[in-house]
């Protein structure tokens, strides 16, 4: 027997979903750090923080709940104005912001920081809770976007996170469930370890397959449609939405999803062939191992995918 759609989203709001008072440590946290590093950079630079947006899993509300499995991070965009994106590197902006965090945070309430893909890393020791500063170059004639940089190949594109919480807004007004869909698939994706499957590449993925299948049937049997489009499709389709538009650019990347707010942007541009296959194949195993949960109606089964904690009522 199927899981109901109530025992999904109890396990979802009791063990998935991130608890108010966390939210709200978190905001507070994160709201402190960007008032300090916001005045600090005034004061010590010529960098005019013109906003600053918090992005990624935390504002779409699809963040997981922090584990030893599931860690628990903010992307906080800070928008830049009155430098070249033609003249200005990743590299100068982190580090500008870099030196600016040693200084506001000496050793104390910070265990660490490190420069990584697209930001500089604050983890605050408490809390868990581990902030990503993205240092974005506004794009004056277009408001919400700017210019983002790699810090491995020096590549720039453009960006606008008010644009991609507002895609995954729209999406939870077509499916109420969808951001439990999302959480299971991610979840899911903690449990086996497939890094290469990135959050937003979820919740692309999730996106394509709510406008191919809507939202008829059950929460577990979206999530199962979620498994078989990988299993079947093999992440060979190129994915594309609405919000695209005409699409000129050609890709040559073993998968092609491309990012509602920037044509030119194939957010799985980093996925191998041999990784494609990796959770295409690992896709398969999961939707398997889901119908027989499904069928003979086993906690134990679904344990398999969810880990030790998956429960779908209170325990007496």
């Amino acid at each position: 027997m199927s899981l109901s759609n109530t025992e999904i989203r109890y396990y979802d709001s009791t063990v998935l979903r991130l608890p108010a008072d966390k939210r709200k440590e978190y905001h507070a946290q994160v709201d402190r750090l960007i008032s300090a590093l916001t005045s600090r950079l005034h004061d010590q630079s010529d960098v005019k923080v013109t906003k600053v947006v918090k992005a990624g899993s935390f504002a779409k509300f699809t963040i997981l709940r922090k584990t030893s499995e599931d860690p628990v991070d903010v992307d906080v965009v800070f928008y830049i104005s009155g430098r070249s994106v033609d003249n200005e590197t990743l590299g100068t902006l982190t580090q500008l912001i870099y030196d600016t965090l040693l200084k506001l945070y000496p050793g104390k309430s910070v265990e660490s920081f490190e420069i990584q893909r697209k930001a500089a890393t604050v983890k605050f020791v408490g809390s868990g809770l581990s902030v990503d500063i993205v240092p974005v170059i506004e794009d004056a004639a277009r408001p919400g976007y700017g210019w983002q940089f790699d810090i491995h190949d020096g590549t720039k594109m453009q960006t606008c996170a008010p644009c991609q919480i507002k895609f995954v807004r729209h999406r939870k007004e077509k499916d109420g469930d969808f951001r439990t869909l999302v959480r299971l698939a991610k979840k899911w994706r903690n449990r086996i370890e497939l890094t290469p499957l990135k959050s937003f590449t979820i919740e692309l993925i999730m996106a394509h397959v709510l406008a191919k299948k809507g939202t008829d049937g059950s929460i577990e049997k979206r999530f199962r449609d979620f498994l078989l489009y990988i299993a079947q499709s093999g992440l060979k389709e190129v994915i594309s939405f609405p919000e695209n538009g005409l699409v000129l650019t050609q890709f040559n990347d073993p998968v092609v999803i491309l990012d509602p707010v920037c044509n030119s942007n194939n957010v799985a541009s980093r996925i191998t062939e041999d990784e494609r296959k990796e959770i295409v194949a690992s896709a398969l195993e999961a939707w398997e191992t889901a119908v027989f949960a499904s069928e003979e109606d086993d906690i134990e089964v679904w344990k398999e995918l969810f880990g030790p904690r998956f429960k779908v009522k209170e325990e007496a």
